[in-house]
C-alpha cells in the first residue's frame, strides 16, 4: 500500500532535528489538551521527506491512531487540483484564461452586479464586462460564499439555499444555475473574494472535457501522478482509514460532526472542496508543482504554466488585504497575493508568519494545509480533521518549520 515515508535524515536535508522535535511537541500538546484529535506533518527538502510525524487519533472514540495512510477530507485543498485540471485543458488549447464564462455556461451571460440595498430591496446593474475563466481561478469573479455575513449578496446566497454552497439534493449543473441567477458582489476582475468559483470551474471542466469531474481528475491527475487514494469519494475498502471529522466546541474542545458524504459517489461533485486524500497522495501533487509540472517522468504541465499558476494575479499586483472584499481585510492577508488556485507570498516582510518569497499553497476548512517554498526546495503539509472556531495552528506551524531551516 502506498504511504508516505521518511526518506532522509533531517540534518542531511538542511533541517535542525531539535527544532523539528519542538514542532512535534507543540502539536502533541494540542492533542494532549484535547484541541486536536491527532495530526500528520511532513517536511520535505528537494523532494525527499526529511520529517514525518503521525500522532494521536484519527478516531478518538474507536481508539484508532493517525497513520501514514490515513485518509483526510482536504476540503479547499481541492481547489489547486481543480486549477491544475483547468490548466491542462488550457495547454491543450481547449480553453483560454480569457474566455468568457458564458461560452461554456450560457447561464452566466449578461451578469449583473450589486448596486445597492439589501434583501428584497437589492438593486443591480449590468456588469461592464463578462466573467472570465481567469476570474474564477483568481477568485476575482464577484462570486461569494453564503456563510459570510459582510455583504448583502452573501444573504442572497443564504436565501437561495446555499448555506453549504449547494442547494439540498442538487447536482453540479443545478447548483451552477443557482449561482448564475444571483448578482455578483463587484465588477469582475476588480476585487478578491474567496468563493464558490472552483465549483463553477468544475462544471467548466465537465463541459469542455465531456467527462464528469471525478472521472477527469482520476484520468488526468490522480492516476498519472500515482495518487492511489485520492478522489471525490471512497470505496468500502478505504472506509477504515478515513479520519473522523471533529468540530471545535465553545469551550475549546472537540466533538464529532458530520462531514462530506464520501461513502458512495456524491450527487454533487465539488471542485471547491470535495476531495479526500492521504498525505502520500497530496505530497505527490505538491511535488509535481515544485518540480515545475513533472514527477517521476510524468509531465502534467509545462514549467511556464506552473510559473503562471504560482505568481500573483491580483489587480495592480496588490495583496489580499488591499484588494480583498470586506471579509478578507484582516492583517493575516498582508503580503499575500493570489495566483491561479493558490496563494502566493509577494512580500515576506509583511506576512504574519515567516515565509520565503514566492511560497505558494492553500488550506482546507478542517485545518489541513500545504505549501511549497521554491527558493528552499521545501514542501510541507499538515493534516488533521477539525473544523475550527478559534483554533489557529498555521502561523505557529510556519514559524516552527522556518526555525528548523539551517541552510
Amino acid at each position: 500500500m502506498a504511504q508516505l515515508r521518511q526518506e532522509v535524515d533531517p540534518d542531511e536535508a538542511g533541517l535542525d532535528p531539535k527544532a523539528l522535535d519542538r514542532l512535534d511537541q507543540y502539536f502533541a500538546h494540542y492533542v494532549d489538551e484535547g484541541r486536536l484529535p491527532g495530526y500528520l506533518v511532513s517536511v520535505a527538502r528537494g523532494g525527499r521527506v526529511a520529517h514525518l510525524t503521525a500522532h494521536g487519533h484519527r478516531d478518538r472514540a474507536a481508539g484508532l491512531p493517525v497513520e501514514p495512510d490515513t485518509l483526510w477530507r482536504i476540503y479547499s485543498m481541492t481547489k489547486p487540483v481543480t486549477a491544475v485540471a483547468v490548466l491542462l485543458l488550457m495547454e491543450e488549447g481547449r480553453l483560454s484564461l480569457d474566455d468568457p464564462l458564458d461560452r461554456y455556461l450560457p447561464a452566466f451571460a449578461n451578469p449583473r452586479v450589486y448596486a445597492a440595498g439589501s434583501g428584497s430591496e437589492v438593486t443591480t446593474r449590468p456588469a461592464e464586462g463578462p466573467v472570465l475563466i481567469r476570474h474564477l481561478l483568481t477568485h476575482t469573479a464577484g462570486l461569494t460564499f453564503a456563510f459570510y455575513h459582510s455583504h448583502p449578496v452573501d444573504a442572497l446566497y443564504r436565501a437561495a439555499g446555499l448555506e453549504s454552497s449547494v442547494p439540498p439534493g442538487a447536482n453540479l449543473t443545478e447548483t451552477i444555475d443557482v449561482y448564475a441567477g444571483l448578482p455578483l458582489q463587484f465588477e469582475p476582475g476588480t476585487q478578491w473574494n474567496y468563493s464558490v468559483a472552483s465549483n463553477v470551474l468544475g462544471r467548466v471542466i465537465e463541459v469542455v472535457s465531456g467527462q464528469p469531474l471525478d472521472a477527469f481528475l482520476a484520468e488526468r491527475i490522480f492516476r498519472p501522478l500515482g495518487m492511489p487514494d485520492a478522489g471525490l469519494h471512497i470505496v468500502p475498502e478505504q472506509a477504515d482509514r478515513l479520519s473522523e471529522l471533529y468540530g471545535e466546541t465553545e469551550d475549546g474542545g472537540i466533538e464529532p460532526i458530520p462531514g462530506l458524504p464520501l461513502r458512495g459517489r456524491p450527487r454533487f461533485l465539488s471542485g471547491s472542496g470535495g476531495m479526500v486524500a492521504t498525505a502520500y497522495d497530496y505530497h505527490r501533487f505538491a511535488e509535481m508543482l515544485r518540480r515545475g509540472g513533472e514527477l517521476d517522468g510524468v509531465r502534467l504541465l509545462r514549467p511556464d504554466t506552473v510559473a503562471l499558476m504560482t505568481r500573483n494575479h491580483l489587480p495592480g499586483g496588490a495583496d489580499l488585504r488591499a484588494v480583498g472584499a470586506p471579509a478578507h481585510r484582516e492583517p493575516g492577508n498582508a503580503g499575500i497575493g493570489f495566483g491561479l488556485g493558490v496563494s502566493v507570498v509577494i512580500d515576506p516582510d509583511r506576512t504574519v508568519a515567516p515565509a520565503g518569497p514566492g511560497t505558494y499553497g492553500w488550506s482546507g476548512v478542517a485545518t489541513t494545509t500545504f505549501w511549497v517554498d521554491p527558493g528552499r526546495d521545501l514542501t510541507v503539509q499538515f493534516m488533521t480533521q477539525v473544523r475550527p472556531r478559534t483554533l489557529k495552528v498555521f502561523p505557529e506551524l510556519k514559524r516552527l518549520v522556518h526555525e528548523a531551516l539551517v541552510d
